[in-house]
Formats: structure tokens, C-alpha cells, sequence
């Protein structure tokens, strides 16, 4: 799979930064989202499934407008 950068909001090089792949979806890197009372109101969770905490700014600078 062939990703592109799309920007980051860190300074320092770290998360978060979003990525579209070659079929237009989306990867974001971000922090694991690990709060234990937030991981419970999640529903439909696969065993292959992560959650990463996107920062609104990355999403408002960074991803595409329809």
C-alpha cells in the first residue's frame, strides 16, 4: 500500500500526522487512545482494531474538502 503525507500539527517530528492511500482512505498517526472509561463506550470493536486520538487542528488543516 502506497501511502502520501498529508501534514502533520507536531513540531518535533512526532505524531500526529495523516497519510491518504493509492485508494483514497485515510491512516493517522496519533497517540493510542488508552482511557479506560473512553475504550468502554466503543462499540463493534474487532480484535484487529486500534484507536488513535486525532487533534481536530489535523483534520481542519489537513484533510480533504468534498
Amino acid at each position: 500500500m502506497k501511502l502520501t503525507f498529508l501534514g502533520t500539527t507536531s513540531n518535533d517530528g512526532e505524531c500526529p500526522t495523516l497519510y491518504e492511500t493509492e485508494t483514497g482512505d485515510f491512516v493517522v498517526q496519533g497517540d493510542r487512545l488508552t482511557d479506560p472509561e473512553a475504550l468502554e463506550q466503543l462499540r463493534d470493536v474487532k480484535d484487529s482494531e486500534t484507536f488513535v486520538v486525532i487533534p481536530r487542528a489535523l483534520l481542519t488543516r489537513f484533510a480533504p474538502r468534498a
